[in-house]
């Protein structure tokens, strides 16, 4: 799948030679922030048994990590609107990462004394800051990426490095639990300070390694020389819905009023907000910039409500594991939990991995031949990891089916943005009910199947969201990136519906089936405005553009 921003052609047609070797050390980071995101699902569920949280409450790791994405975001677009320049391009992304590296070890060794203090506000204040951290390095590396090699060809670049990133979701649990409980099968282990110390200790040893070796790498300094788009409608947009989130949180965290109208406050916040901007920026589009695009109004929309349905599935997927008479009789103990968060994590390997087979120059035969193949060594590598320590992977073997099942939709799509996205979402969508409706094995399987058909989402809503934007696709993506927020907002709402006793947690997951309805409903609606505007990706696809 092809994003605007890598479909733009070289001024000549003298092809770009890939940079292999920066790149290698690119996508390192890109597996760091796999290993911590998903490592999350484990933390979470310890979390609140040590510190007796509500369901809830737990899911304020999530809302922390992900909300530092878009205050990341915002902070960086907005300071360079007042200072007139583009800082990250002024400093560069070599340096932009470095800089994000060091922000995140800040952020792991203030885990430490967070800890100590048995305080769980300051460890959310802790993921708060390496999730800065993240958004910081991200920020730079997506671009970076991409600057490697031919503008034509960065859509695989960034799926090779979204296979990587992968594979850190699906090591990063695995290793968390070997971290906490001694081993990844081993149960009812006594969970000390001194197992956090040491986990997070060794994390911001990794990053500070990592910064140093990028610092002394002969990685080219990343600057361009695009032109910085201020646009101030846009700002004070932005501004008032965080003003305005901020007030929300404010009125939970000082009052009694009930968790999950408030978080249903918010995500009607952040609709109203995008589609009065988009209302004003028609009648008058001076100073709106990016946001006159009612493509980038529906894509902010879709990034948001994505990246929250991904998150959820996983990070309240613990607490239903734990749930008597789900998947056992007792509720599966904490430490065997990373076995079947691997499956989720590793679905999106999965379908990363088969999305990277573009960066190889294959003949149309080997390329549908590698689309079978690339899936089941993905699944392979799964298992292998689980069984390396110490995992029974018997139970996981049937998983193969839901592999076959995502292939034929892979196939099914085209590689067309509307027509793959419509279809994973709607599958995903059948898929969560199936969760919902059954029990046992079927039941995790159906909800880890909605990682695969979230591995395709992003470059077809990323493509799609900054379609037609022209000077205006820099603005657009970085818009679209701080709407990671839905990352923040999503699960703790799943988590106030699954400790709602008339719900709980396994009726709380028809939330998902919702959002994925909703994402096949945008992705409708992005066509269509797409269409209106002469443009059809899915066509161009159909007849050899890219």
């Amino acid at each position: 799948m092809s994003q605007t921003i890598a479909a733009s052609q070289s001024n000549n047609n003298t092809p770009i030679k890939t940079n292999t070797g920066a790149l290698a050390t690119l996508v390192m980071v890109f597996f760091f922030w796999g290993f911590i995101a998903a490592s999350n699902s484990i933390f979470i569920p310890f979390c609140k048994t040590h510190f007796q949280l509500s369901q809830f409450e737990s899911q304020l790791i999530g809302s922390s990590f992900y909300c530092a994405y878009f205050i990341g975001s915002l902070l960086l677009y907005l300071i360079s609107s007042l200072v007139g320049y583009d800082i990250l391009n002024k400093i560069g992304y070599k340096k932009g990462i470095i800089y994000g590296l060091l922000i995140s070890v800040v952020g792991a060794l203030a885990i430490i004394p967070s800890a100590n203090a048995e305080s769980f506000p300051l460890i959310l204040l802790s993921f708060f800051i390496i999730a800065l951290g993240f958004s910081l390095q991200q920020t730079s590396a997506q671009p970076f990426a991409i600057s490697l090699g031919d503008p034509a060809t960065g859509s695989h670049r960034l799926n090779l490095a979204g296979g990587v990133n992968s594979l850190g979701t699906t090591l990063g649990p695995i290793i968390v639990s070997v971290f906490l409980f001694g081993t990844a099968t081993s149960a009812n282990v006594n969970v000390t300070v001194t197992n956090v110390n040491n986990l997070y200790l060794i994390v911001a040893a990794v990053f500070a390694i990592v910064a140093i070796f990028f610092a002394f790498s002969k990685l080219p300094d990343g600057k361009n020389d695009a032109k910085f788009e201020a646009s101030k409608k846009a700002s004070a947009s932005l501004l008032t819905m965080t003003g305005l989130i901020l007030v929300i949180i404010l009125i939970g965290q000082f009052t009694n009023i009930e968790k999950t109208p408030l978080l249903l406050l918010t995500l009607l916040v952040v609709v109203l907000v995008l589609f009065y901007s988009n209302n004003s920026a028609v009648k008058n589009n001076d100073g709106w910039g990016a946001m006159k695009y009612p493509q980038l109004i529906y894509g902010m929309l879709a990034i948001f409500i994505y990246v929250g349905v991904e998150v959820t599935i996983d990070n309240n997927f613990g607490a239903l594991l734990k749930t008597p008479g789900y998947l056992t009789d007792l509720g599966l103990d904490e430490s065997k939990i990373s076995k079947y968060v691997t499956i989720y994590w590793g679905s999106l390997m999965i379908g990363r991995w088969t999305g990277a087979i573009g960066v190889f120059n294959l003949s149309k035969t080997g390329k549908t031949i590698a689309t079978i193949i690339v899936p089941y060594v993905a699944f392979g590598v799964i298992l292998f990891v689980n069984h390396l320590y110490g995992n029974d992977i018997g139970d996981l073997l049937p998983y193969a089916a839901c592999v076959a099942v995502g292939i034929a939709a892979f196939f099914y799509g085209q590689e067309k943005p509307v027509k793959t996205l419509v279809t994973v979402s709607l599958l995903a969508a059948v898929s969560m009910m199936v969760g919902v409706f059954s029990n046992g094995l079927v039941s995790v399987y159906a909800f880890m199947f909605g990682g695969m058909c979230c591995s395709v989402m992003w470059p077809c809503i990323f493509s799609l969201g900054v379609g037609g934007l022209g000077k205006y696709t820099s603005q657009g993506s970085a818009f679209l990136i701080m709407m990671i927020l839905g990352g923040a907002v999503i699960p703790p709402l799943q988590g106030s519906l699954g400790d709602t006793p008339s719900i709980g947690m396994h009726n709380s997951y028809l939330l998902a089936a919702v959002c994925f309805g909703l994402l096949a409903l945008l992705a409708v609606k992005l066509r269509s405005v797409l269409k209106a505007q002469g443009l059809d990706f899915d066509a161009q696809i159909a007849g050899g553009g890219h």
